[in-house]
């Protein structure tokens, strides 16, 4: 019986029945479930949802939660200081209202609205180890997708925002893992053509549909509301998705109703800002405020929250009296002159803000002596692991490897210049995890060339 040749196109670097799984995309269902209990059993046995009530309970999600309760309590999106303010772009909308939620149903600033809402990014984090597999399966093999999602299920670093964070960084990562997953599916990365049971049973053919389309825009409307600085990497995403297509004209169309869409998504938020503030304010009007505090007299590169209006009596009076706008306005102008006049301390204080942002922004708290070094070093040991990853990924020529290259470009890119926090990469965890697995497993062992992506 003569032998039917077999066709060339991008698989698993993996064994059979690993390809076998890792194209059909099995859910690790007790990945999720693992992660989600041990999250809320931490929270909940570590009591961290006893948030600390100093400064009429700001540290409840800061400026969030301050917007959160003058949501929940008749006065609107405003107020996200202490005492009445007024209306307020200062952070975008989407977990606000999530929390405002929380607090019409459980009251505001309660120990049961803390639990409530640090199991709802409990769950949020947990849905992100079924998205870590998701990309780790297409783009390598089983065995990387399973080490990634469980890390992510079980690494304390990768569960501390889910479980003492009231903010957005749950949510967001969520969202742009469900982005990448979009892509993949689109571009059928990881699919065996013929095989109709992969990524949700799509019959064979270019996977980048209308319908996908339009959950793209969708998507990153809601990323757009929930973390606005995340959208640099829009443009390089749709475009990878577009690349190589045999009907480019068709494409674009799909694409421009995906944008289209995403204007949809975000429009009512953009309107309110126009209606409020008389002016065009797409995401939020905070950049002067923000440049300033972490470019100002005095910076080293990472921000000086104690001229902030939340810490300092004399800023807050001043953005009482002068209006959010104005008041942002205002410092961006400082920050602007200050830049211009020593352009060295900008250009230092970015690349210290790099150095933060990839190996540990130094921790102002009175931990012991011997906490800093071990959080830095856990903190570099991912980065380089992951920076590594990312250089074979893009030396074996992987599919998707240069997507996740423009990711660590442009994610990070606008906090180089204004202002970093550790929290600030956790968007990106879920890649440096994928990358650093792969990278130790090809230590292990050398697979397969794949194909470009």
């Amino acid at each position: 019986m003569p032998v039917k040749a077999t066709p060339s196109f991008p698989c698993p670097p993996a064994a059979s029945g690993d390809r076998i799984a890792s194209v059909r995309f099995q859910s690790t269902w007790t990945v999720f479930w693992v992660a989600f209990l041990v999250r809320v059993l931490y929270l909940t046995l570590a009591h961290t949802y006893h948030i600390r009530t100093g400064q009429d309970h700001f540290e409840f999600g800061y400026e969030m939660g301050r917007i959160a309760q003058a949501l929940a309590t008749g006065y609107g999106y405003a107020d996200p200081f202490i005492g009445h303010t007024g209306p307020t772009t200062w952070v975008p909308p989407l977990y606000p209202l999530l929390l405002a939620g929380v607090f019409k149903i459980f009251g505001v600033y309660t120990l049961r609205s803390a639990w409530v809402i640090l199991t709802i990014n409990s769950f949020f984090s947990a849905l992100t180890t079924l998205t870590t597999y998701e990309i780790a399966s297409r783009c390598f093999n089983r065995r990387v997708a399973l080490w990634s999602a469980w890390i992510w299920a079980l690494y304390p670093a990768a569960m501390q925002y889910a479980v003492r964070w009231v903010w957005d960084m749950t949510l967001s990562t969520f969202l742009l893992t469900c982005i990448l997953v979009l892509a993949l599916r689109m571009r059928r990365i990881g699919e065996i053509p013929g095989d109709t049971t992969a990524a949700n049973d799509f019959p064979v053919g270019d996977g980048r549909t209308l319908r996908r389309w339009l959950i793209f825009g969708v998507l990153w409307g809601l990323l757009a509301l929930s973390n606005p600085s995340l959208l640099l990497f829009l443009p390089a995403c749709g475009l990878w998705v577009i690349r190589g297509t045999r009907h480019f004209g068709k494409q674009i169309a799909f694409a421009s109703v995906a944008a289209l869409v995403f204007i949809l998504c975000i429009s009512p938020w953009v309107l309110r800002n126009a209606m409020v503030f008389h002016r065009f304010i797409p995401m939020r009007a905070n950049f002067g405020a923000e440049l300033y505090l972490g470019n100002g007299p005095g910076a080293m590169g990472f921000l000086m929250e104690y001229n902030h209006p939340y810490e300092a009596p004399d800023q807050l009076r001043l953005y009482k009296r002068m209006g959010e706008v104005a008041y942002a306005q205002m410092r961006g102008r400082l920050a602007w002159n200050y830049i211009r006049s020593d352009p060295g301390l900008f250009v230092r204080n970015s690349i210290n803000r790099l150095y933060f942002f990839w190996i540990s922004v130094p921790h102002p708290t009175g931990d012991a002596w011997y906490i800093e070094p071990v959080r830095v070093a856990n903190f570099a040991f991912a980065s380089l692991a992951g920076i590594f990853g990312l250089a074979l990924a893009l030396k074996r020529r992987v599919p998707a490897a240069w997507l996740f290259a423009w990711a660590f470009a442009l994610l990070p890119l606008i906090y180089y210049f204004v202002t970093v926090h550790a929290r600030f990469r956790d968007p990106l965890e879920p890649i440096i995890a994928i990358l650093a697995v792969y990278l130790f497993q090809s230590a292990e062992r050398q697979p397969l060339s794949r194909s470009a992506s």
